[in-house]
């Protein structure tokens, strides 16, 4: 009768690689659209637009691999920390920590005898887990995992480079700026569509923040390439 398998479908679990895999494809299509084109707008050749680019692919997915392993790393240290604690606090004070979990659910509108009652049960079946849930939000799929955000974020951002990098490498020179800044925009729509899907959220608006932002940059990037390269010239 109690045994029913609990099989609704949250997004929770996905955050944190969502997060890495959304922030790396979106820098990588903007960074590198953005690249490429201001320095086409300068009016360089195809040579340069490409070397640059490929530059820029390189250096921001190393970059954003470390950025990504440092700051989880960070994360995970303090979950670390916490964890010991917690530990080290049930082994030498059972009493109190067993006290602190009975308040917790009487805050949650339990009865303080009901109270009581879960929280020895859940204590006796697992007390680590239950107090590191409880008391500080760390479950098993919401702890930091350095490698995978550090690799999600490289890999998608060197997907994300491709896009303006293999389009403005095979469009001609005359329709190179406005085929890449379309495909971009369609890139980036997608990606706004495809993560809120993937984290079960409503699309239209991130879709529409992401395209407006990407547009707004590469619109920026440009107006200082031709800047720039009127003035060298």
């Amino acid at each position: 009768m109690y045994s029913m398998v609990h099989n609704e479908r949250h997004a929770a679990h996905r955050i944190g690689l969502l997060r890495a895999l959304v922030l790396g494809a979106n820098d990588g299509i903007i960074s590198t659209a953005c690249l490429v084109l201001g320095v086409a707008a300068a009016d360089s050749t195809r040579t340069a637009i490409l070397t640059a680019g490929m530059a820029g692919l390189v250096a921001g997915a190393v970059s954003m691999a470390l950025g990504e392993y440092v700051s989880v790393s960070s994360q995970s240290d303090s979950e670390q920390a916490d964890i010991a604690k917690e530990k080290w606090e049930l082994e030498t004070m059972p009493d109190h920590e067993l006290d602190e979990l009975t308040a917790i659910y009487v805050d949650k509108g339990l009865s303080p005898s009901l109270a009581r009652d879960v929280a020895t049960e859940l204590t006796n079946k697992d007390a680590l887990k239950v107090h590191l849930a409880e008391e500080l939000g760390i479950t098993d799929t919401s702890m930091a995992n350095p490698l995978q955000a550090a690799l999600g974020s490289a890999l998608s951002f060197t997907v994300g480079s491709a896009i303006p990098l293999a389009t403005i490498a095979i469009a001609s020179a005359n329709a190179r700026i406005g085929t890449t800044i379309g495909i971009t925009t369609i890139a980036l729509a997608g990606l706004g569509w495809g993560g809120a899907r993937f984290g079960r959220a409503a699309t239209a608006k991130p879709t529409i923040r992401v395209v407006i932002g990407g547009l707004a940059a590469m619109g920026f990037t440009m107006l200082v390439g031709k800047l720039f390269g009127a003035a060298v010239a």
